[in-house]
């Protein structure tokens, strides 16, 4: 199936706001997504490298604004 990845990129990274444990302006999330989204996600700075052994990951100061303003975007009731 073909798909936009953009779109996908951004309702994953409006999802890992939902999961967040927030730490500052960074977080942590659960890294239970699609490994090749997260990939894209790294290397656009918004997360950092998902490759680890870790089960979370941490998510940019740049990342956590992005992702506020998608999930507010997607999600927010109004």
């Amino acid at each position: 199936m073909k798909y936009n990845p953009e779109k996908v990129d951004e309702m994953t990274l409006a999802l890992l706001y939902l999961v967040t444990s927030r730490t500052g302006d960074t977080g942590r999330a659960w890294k239970g997504f699609d490994r090749e989204t997260l990939a894209r996600l790294h290397r656009k700075g918004l997360i950092a490298d998902p490759n680890t052994r870790e089960t979370s990951l941490t998510i940019t100061a740049a990342g956590m604004e992005q992702a506020e303003t998608l999930f507010k975007k997607h999600f927010q009731r109004e």
